[in-house]
């Protein structure tokens, strides 16, 4: 296990398309370990391997208040969104940064296990928003793109 380096914006890995996984082996397993100790070291709610280099459809989410409650999944897929939610949003590959996204309320997502068993899983709120931000990583894409109005400094923000 190991922290692995955050790309940021401007990193052009962060504009392609991750590859769908094949198969599950020990370096997979190794990935995954280090997603979640790097996304607990930044203290974030969710990472996808393209974040980290890897162009590869691995996502790593974690919204408990506790942050002990990890899901990961494997090549995941929105299946199903319903109503709305606007609210800010960040990321850890746009260090210092907020700014207003509306997303699904809910969301149904179809994915694999570690085992490559296929599932399913819903969110809604905070995960419902994870489960979008971090499946749109694995396809190139950042949520600067649909922020409404502008990015906003975190530390402003936080001074209001």
């Amino acid at each position: 296990m190991a922290l692995r380096n955050i790309r940021t914006i401007g990193d052009s890995v962060l504009n392609k398309r991750a590859r769908e996984v094949e198969v599950v082996d020990d370096k997979i397993h190794v990935l995954v370990e280090d997603m979640l100790d790097t996304m607990y070291e930044e203290n974030g709610v969710g990472l996808a391997a393209p974040q980290v280099g890897i162009l590869k459809r691995i996502v790593v989410i974690d919204c408990s208040p506790e942050g002990d409650d990890p899901i990961i999944l494997i090549n995941p897929e929105i299946i199903e969104t319903r109503d709305e939610q606007t609210g800010y949003e960040g990321c850890l590959s746009v260090p210092g940064k907020t700014g207003i996204v509306t997303r699904p309320n809910y969301v149904k997502v179809r994915a694999m296990d570690l085992d490559m068993n296929e599932f399913e899983i819903e969110g809604e709120e905070l995960l419902a928003r994870a489960f979008c931000h971090e499946i749109d990583h694995l396809d190139g894409h950042l949520y600067v793109e649909h922020v409404e109005g502008q990015l906003m400094d975190v530390d402003a923000l936080e001074e209001q």
